[in-house]
């Protein structure tokens, strides 16, 4: 039979009871040592993250230092190289006996132009001819505020372009613009718009943008009849535009003019439509402003009207057009001694050709007359004269002698 001692294992249990309890002991006190030692680190770390979040280095405590960055790019680089040839222009009127202060010269408005050339003293500034038009006086202002008195060279409504000179000495020849090439823009191609938005005290504000389109038409009423008599051919681009940019430049990545900003769409709804007069365009301008004051232009000598206008029971018993003519350029009147009057022409012929190419309107005669031809040229004229096409050429001459 076997004997069971009870009292042996009560104190066998007696005992893992004291050992349970001096491990226990034991483990506590090296976790409490573990935390001591480790608290200071990690409170020293906490000040340290703090200190430097506060302006102060965990390195001695010395205070950090504020880095300044020099930020150079393609685009500060391009307006560091321009910004200095866009100027102010202020349009000075003399007040008429109807405003209450007759003879009293006002400001009229301000735009903005661009300095592109420099011969001797005198230096030329190309700006928008509306900037300018009516003004008594012409007064510059540059980007460090200086001002000078300015005479207008020339102007042209039809590319609402304009030359303004100032006789200065102290404009370096660094203050004068680039042009660069409109021709080989591209869309996407970015761009900034440099100019006085608003007026002088916003002078020389840059805008950044791309190229949104290329060989833009925008009709053009001159006459403010409500009738189109022009077709602007512009850039467009996103670059902010807004009154008071009129005249100043529109800038490629390399700091080149590309441009002549002159007007915007000015719509509530509509964002980022801003055009600009491709440099291409206006150096054949302005040196024709330089040399003679105006642009020559070649001339018929008629007066105009276009066939839709007139009544379809006078196209059919006055003009005595056939029944499939219903688009052409009527002539009103001929001016005497004039190329129209050399060739032939007379009142109420309709021309429906120049140059083998179909004419609808006044609009395309003018843009053929003006943009591919010059003086001293030959044209070839279609009509209809009492129902009959006939032909003639003429020999162009200066409008201005008209």
């Amino acid at each position: 039979m076997g004997y069971y001692d009870d009292h042996s294992t009560n104190r066998d249990r007696k005992r893992g009871k004291g050992s349970s309890f001096f491990i226990g002991l034991v483990g506590g006190i090296i976790g409490a040592l573990l935390v001591v030692m480790i608290y200071p680190a990690v409170t020293s770390n906490t000040n340290d993250h703090t200190r430097v979040e506060s302006g102060q280095s965990n390195q001695g405590n010395a205070p950090s230092k504020n880095v300044s960055l020099d930020v150079t790019t393609d685009v500060t680089s391009a307006v560091d190289k321009t910004a200095k040839a866009v100027v102010g222009i202020t349009n000075i009127q003399t007040s008429s006996f109807w405003s209450g202060a007759e003879g009293q010269d006002q400001e009229a408005g301000v735009g903005s132009g661009v300095m592109y050339k420099k011969a001797d003293d005198t230096v030329y500034i190309v700006t928008n001819h509306h900037v300018v038009e009516g003004a008594s006086q012409l007064e510059v202002t540059l980007e460090d505020g200086t001002k000078f008195p300015a005479e207008l060279r020339g102007s042209d409504v039809w590319t609402d372009l304009a030359v303004v000179e100032v006789d200065s000495k102290d404009i370096p020849d660094e203050m004068i613009s680039e042009f660069g090439d409109s021709d080989v823009l591209k869309i996407g191609e970015p761009v900034l718009a440099i100019g006085n938005p608003l007026g002088l005290q916003f002078s020389g504000s840059v805008t950044q943008g791309i190229i949104s389109g290329v060989n833009r038409t925008v009709p053009v009423d001159i006459n403010q009849d409500g009738i189109p008599d022009w077709q602007a051919e512009v850039i467009q681009t996103d670059a902010a535009i807004n009154p008071g940019n009129s005249g100043g430049a529109l800038v490629n990545i390399g700091g080149q003019v590309v441009g002549i900003n002159s007007m915007k769409i000015a719509e509530s709804a509509v964002e980022g439509i801003g055009f600009s007069i491709p440099i291409n365009y206006v150096i054949p301008v302005i040196e024709d402003l330089e040399k003679f004051g105006e642009v020559k232009r070649p001339s018929m000598g008629v007066t105009l009207r276009n066939v839709n206008e007139v009544a379809a029971y006078h196209q059919q018993e006055t003009l005595k057009l056939p029944k499939d003519v219903q688009e052409g350029v009527m002539i009103e009147s001929v001016v005497p001694n004039s190329p129209a009057e050399s060739a032939g022409l007379k009142e109420l012929d309709v021309i429906v050709e120049l140059d083998g190419e179909k004419v609808d309107d006044i609009l395309q005669l003018r843009k053929h007359l003006y943009n591919q031809k010059s003086v001293g040229d030959s044209m070839e004229v279609k009509y209809y004269r009492g129902g009959e096409l006939n032909k003639a050429t003429l020999k162009l001459t200066d409008e201005s002698r008209m």
